[in-house]
């Protein structure tokens, strides 16, 4: 694990503690991830999995403290959301926009020149394809969830947060995330945003 001191750190926790209406759910964690370093977290519900919404202070913890670059996560900042990139199972779509209308959106909000391009890889590598003139409220719910998570992968990024990502995906799917993911981490810091993405 990194040195949470360390400049090259993009995530730290230290005497982290999460929970729910003042009840503590998990002992305080610590941690600290370098681009590149991939974190899973697993275990039954109620078990402290949530500790990882605290990193886009979508959870306030209880006690302990966490950065991303350095600084308090605030969603409200500008920066922030520019290098946070989270799914976090909210149901969130734009309903009057089709499966690639929604992605080239994404895409292009945040800066993407070759946005067409992502969205087509990502529409193939989600089979999603068939469906990308369709609007959200007639997909699956497997279907509508490859898109939200078709949605943060569409961006550049520093941090990526997923919360419970396989969730009412099929094992093919599954594994294809798996790799996914697997692959980003190998690639290292430099495989997800461009060069000019900005810390705030």
């Amino acid at each position: 694990m990194a040195d949470p001191h360390d400049d090259d750190v993009l995530v730290s926790a230290r005497e982290l503690s999460v929970g729910y209406a003042g009840v503590q759910v998990c002992p305080p964690v610590s941690l600290a991830l370098r681009a590149g370093q991939v974190l899973a977290v697993v275990g039954a519900n109620g078990t402290g999995k949530s500790t990882l919404r605290t990193v886009v202070g979508a959870l306030e913890p209880l006690g302990g403290q966490v950065t991303v670059l350095g600084e308090r996560p605030d969603p409200r900042d500008q920066g922030f959301r520019a290098a946070v990139a989270a799914e976090l199972g909210d149901d969130a779509v734009f309903p009057a926009l089709t499966v690639a209308e929604h992605l080239l959106l994404t895409a292009y909000g945040h800066g993407l020149t070759d946005a067409q391009e992502v969205v087509d890889g990502l529409l193939a590598e989600l089979t999603l394809e068939r469906h990308r003139n369709v609007l959200p409220h007639a997909l699956s719910s497997g279907q509508r969830r490859r898109l939200l998570l078709a949605s943060v992968l569409a961006r550049p990024r520093e941090v990526l947060v997923l919360d419970e990502p396989e969730q009412r995906l099929d094992a093919g799917m599954r594994t294809r995330l798996g790799e996914r993911l697997r692959a980003e981490g190998q690639a290292g810091p430099r495989c997800c945003w461009p060069a000019t993405t900005p810390r705030w």
